[in-house]
């Protein structure tokens, strides 16, 4: 028998803003991760780690067998039914594979052992890439053999495999270029062997796909890729860890296996700072579970930064900020693989969920825009049962499996990458958006929970016939939004039905040209095209007063509950209304933490505040306006931002809630410094 819920759905893993049962933390995410963050610190782990790290610290636990039945429910034939007995289907139908007994494409899955003996054996961090990956493709192929009453058959159009990364990868933020190193990756195939074929050695493209796929496990899945390969492509992340200098053997592979409960490795979860913690594992209340949503992922535990629901706010909020323990050179392995996560997230448009893993023993890290889960530990040498049933379901993945938007198909124009949106319209017929990615102006958002953000150049034919004044630059905005908030294109017919009857907002809201939907249980994805305007930070002398005063005068007459007042937001008109709500919205209780933090209201950045004790009041946008003032006068000159010696304020972006509140408060208390 297995432990309850080991390979049931009664503890499948949370889905990441599934609160525990009486917990009185408010879910709702600020927009402090986005681009006012990273625009400026990309470059900087010590800037970007800490709030990274604060999501990760803050994941929810959820056990190894709940975390493995949730891929392969979505890799099943009718993922929209619970099979719950998919999980031990597997673990039994994958054990020739285990156990040597399985020749596909040429290859035995005795080599597995073969692999793994090698993986065991001491040494240096880097020897073990290779036969990890060895293991792993070999395994894949095998597995394809592999059939299970009501599992999809593997996805040629996919077709992943494991590759050795360890070289830079690279990726634009805006002006500023991040820099991560991964040590190993799951792609497709096509991708992987990319970077390797040139025209000297002939394109291997027409190669059938098991020579190619053989070919390239044997001269160039363990080597470093002969060329970067992009964030866009990477599906999931492999990152090892292993304790310097360590001189003993890992416990060899098995001769044979079976199917055997769960065993919890040690530690069972990873905390932050691990391999300097010890390997003591964290106590940790569990908390109960909730309804399956689509997903398949329900409530788990809180993570090992706290149990407790009554947790002091300031330990929850400042925990990166003080303890400082980002190391800018190799920050630990669970920041690192959630920075790569946003990475990922930042690389892709719509993508909404990643899967992260970690070894010696296998953690499974699953993002999603609602926040981070970690399952318990998996000794995949030990169990091996289990790693293959990983496998088993990410080779079934569809590519809108791994949550990779079909409607946005990357296109090259003029030797830049796009991305092209079509889709048909009662009012217009087809509508056609190109999004420029590789634009320098476009804002990406950064970070593993929130809306995420992107606002990119598009030209569309259909809309240029349709407005004869959008030669000035249109652009496309893509956020996840809340199902249960107001929308934001209702939140603009109300205030264009005020700008009718006002004069004062009439000039002073977004056009919204264009808007589509895309709907999702727990998260709605907006696409809203407006005309391209400029920020407030542009302008400088009595224009910037006169545009603030304007903007601030509107909301001020007119009542709009905007909710997250920042300067990106102030462009002669008040745009970005994904947060707003109106007067009598009931999807807002008041009280939800939301804003971008260098901005918000100090009440609202106090711990009552952050605990969603405080009530958002309209003088809280007001005060948002004068804050949004203060940080562009002391952070710009003439339009300009100053270089980092001389400019004030920037560590408001990089602190938590409770610390800027205090940073603000030392502001107002020495004006004269400033």
């Amino acid at each position: 028998m297995s432990h309850a819920g080991e390979t049931g759905t009664s503890s499948t893993p949370p889905h990441a803003n599934t609160p525990s049962h009486g917990t009185s933390w408010i879910e709702s995410t600020q927009n402090c991760r986005g681009a006012a963050v990273i625009s400026e610190n990309i470059g900087l782990v010590g800037e970007v780690g800490p709030w990274i790290q604060r999501d990760v610290e803050h994941a929810k636990q959820c056990k190894a067998d709940a975390m493995l039945q949730a891929p392969l429910q979505r890799a099943s034939c009718a993922s929209e039914n619970k099979h719950p007995e998919i999980l031990k289907k597997c673990l039994k139908t994958a054990l020739p594979v285990c156990n040597g007994q399985v020749f596909a494409g040429g290859i035995y899955s005795s080599a597995v052992e073969t692999a793994l003996k090698k993986y065991v054996r001491p040494g240096a961090e880097n020897n073990f890439y290779g036969p990890f990956i060895e293991a792993t493709d070999i395994a894949l192929v095998c597995l394809e053999e592999i059939k299970v009453d009501g599992m999809r058959t593997p996805v040629p159009a996919v077709d992943i495999i494991c590759q050795q990364n360890d070289m830079p990868t690279y990726q634009n933020h805006r002006t500023e270029k991040s820099t991560w190193k991964p040590d190993c990756v799951i792609l497709p195939l096509n991708s992987a062997c990319a970077p390797f074929e040139d025209e000297k050695s002939g394109n291997k493209s027409n190669q059938k796909d098991d020579e190619k796929r053989k070919a390239h496990m044997v001269k160039n899945a363990m080597a470093k890729s002969a060329a970067p390969l992009p964030w866009t492509d990477v599906l999931a992340c492999i990152e090892f860890k292993r304790k310097t200098g360590r001189k003993k053997q890992i416990k060899p592979p098995h001769s044979s296996y079976k199917v055997n409960d769960y065993v919890p490795t040690k530690p069972e979860y990873l905390p932050v700072d691990h391999l300097k913690a010890g390997d003591s594992a964290p106590a940790t209340q569990p908390a109960s579970d909730t309804s399956l949503l689509s997903s398949g992922l329900t409530a788990a535990q809180p993570s090992q930064g706290g149990s407790s629901s009554k947790r002091e706010a300031t330990d929850t909020l400042e925990s990166a900020a003080k303890k400082s323990r980002i190391n800018p050179d190799e920050p630990d392995v669970t920041v690192q693989t959630g920075l790569y996560a946003a990475e990922m997230f930042a690389a892709n448009f719509a993508v909404n969920f990643l899967i992260n893993i970690n070894t010696d023993v296998i953690w499974i890290w699953y993002y999603d825009r609602q926040g981070t889960i970690q399952s318990s530990g998996i000794n995949f040498i030990q169990d091996l049962p289990r790693f293959m049933a990983l496998l088993y379901a990410l080779q079934r993945f569809e590519l809108n499996d791994w949550d990779r938007n079909k409607d946005f198909l990357p296109v090259q124009v003029e030797g830049k990458r796009c991305h092209q949106f079509r889709t048909k319209n009662e009012e217009l017929g087809d509508v056609d958006l190109l999004l420029h990615i590789n634009h320098d102006e476009r804002v990406t958002h950064y970070g593993l929970q929130g809306r995420a953000t992107n606002v990119v150049l598009v030209t569309s034919e259909a809309l240029a016939k349709k407005y004869i004044n959008i030669q000035d630059g249109v652009v496309v905005k893509i956020f996840w939004g809340e199902v249960n908030c107001t929308s934001e294109p209702k939140i603009l017919d109300k205030a264009k039905e005020i700008a009718k009857v006002h004069s004062t907002v009439k000039d002073h809201i977004p056009e919204l040209l264009w808007h589509h939907t895309f709907m999702n249980l727990t998260r709605v994805l907006y696409i809203l095209v407006f005309h391209k305007l400029q920020p407030i930070t542009k302008l400088h002398n009595k224009e910037l007063f006169d545009v603030w005063y304007q903007c601030y005068v509107t909301l001020w007459k007119e009542e709009v509950f905007h909710r997250d007042v920042s300067p990106g937001k102030l462009i002669g008109v008040l745009n970005d209304y994904d947060l707003s709500s109106l007067a009598d919205d009931q999807g807002h209780r008041g009280n939800e933490r939301m804003g971008t933090i260098p901005f918000m209201a100090l009440e609202l950045l106090s711990i009552q505040g952050q605990r969603g004790e405080v009530k958002y009041l309209y003088r809280h946008d007001l005060e948002s306006f004068i804050w949004c003032f203060a940080r562009i006068s002391l952070r710009y000159e003439n339009g300009a931002l100053l270089p980092v010696k001389s400019r004030r304020l920037d560590d408001w972006a990089t602190s938590g809630a409770v610390t800027c509140d205090m940073l603000k408060l030392y502001l107002l208390n020495n004006l004269k410094e400033y």
